[in-house]
């Protein structure tokens, strides 16, 4: 059954139902757990068991002594910034360390006072649901594809064993079919390397087809660094289908920051 006739029959199914019990079915389709585990897959389940065994394995915010310039640009930001990895933590466990004093998601104007703001929460992995739509909805079938995730953390959309400065690897991005990077040199680089490792990439990952996958876009990374002669000529922005239906917990807006080109 496609889409079409799919909805056709909720329609009809639609219809047949008592109109005075139809605002509980939509309530229910909107915010139910039911509804959402009618969603869930093995390998949604495969994913979510990576992450809980991780988040005993790492430091609660998950960034370590040695990521010392990602400390540092944090620190820098306009508003106090606090890193919160999405792959481990979903809403519902945010929500759950907050209730328990570990985590808070405010911090005090004026020391001691009840005069507090919202933090700034920011992820440098994908979430659960983040990978869901990028595997499923955006990239095609990898069969037989070379993926390289650039900066890949704690794994989770690539487990690799290659330690290495991706500057040093022209062989493996001349050989690349699918490219991918999370914001991955903004809170690791100064802007110079940050230059530097792009005009790399750009010279280097030019197999024609390959697809590349960035948060954020391209346009607004270079931007950034104010490098107008790095505007990305090289690849295609191709069209993404952000309307999809991954659960209630679920963010849109997250879904939107990620981008997919393709070289030409």
């Amino acid at each position: 059954m496609n889409f079409c006739e799919a909805k056709s029959e909720v329609k009809q199914l639609l219809n047949k139902v008592n109109p005075s019990e139809l605002p509980k079915l939509l309530n229910w389709i909107r915010n139910s757990d039911e509804f959402d585990e009618l969603l869930s897959d093995n390998k949604t389940v495969i994913l979510r068991n990576i992450s809980n065994e991780l988040r005993v394995s790492v430091p609660a915010d998950a960034m370590f002594p040695s990521e010392t310039t990602a400390h540092c640009k944090m620190q820098q930001c306009s508003r106090p910034t606090v890193h919160v990895d999405s792959f481990l933590y979903d809403e519902d466990q945010v929500d759950s360390l907050c209730e328990e004093g570990t985590m808070s998601r405010s911090y005090c104007l004026t020391c001691g006072s009840y005069r507090t703001a919202p933090l700034d929460f920011i992820s440098h992995s994908f979430s659960i649901s983040e990978l869901q739509f990028l595997f499923e909805n955006v990239l095609p079938d990898l069969s037989g594809r070379m993926l390289v995730d650039v900066g890949s953390r704690l794994g989770a959309v690539l487990y690799g064993v290659l330690h290495t400065d991706v500057c040093l690897q022209d062989i493996l991005l001349q050989n690349t079919d699918i490219l991918i990077m999370n914001n991955v040199f903004e809170f690791f680089m100064e802007p110079s390397e940050q230059v530097r490792a792009w005009r790399f990439i750009m010279e280097n990952f030019r197999k024609k087809g390959s697809l590349l996958v960035t948060v954020p876009s391209l346009l607004e990374s270079l931007n950034t660094l104010q490098q107008e002669a790095l505007q990305p000529g090289w690849v295609e922005e191709l069209p993404v289908d952000y309307d999809v239906y991954l659960g209630r917990d679920t963010d849109p807006e997250a879904f939107r920051q990620i981008h997919l080109y393709r070289v030409i």
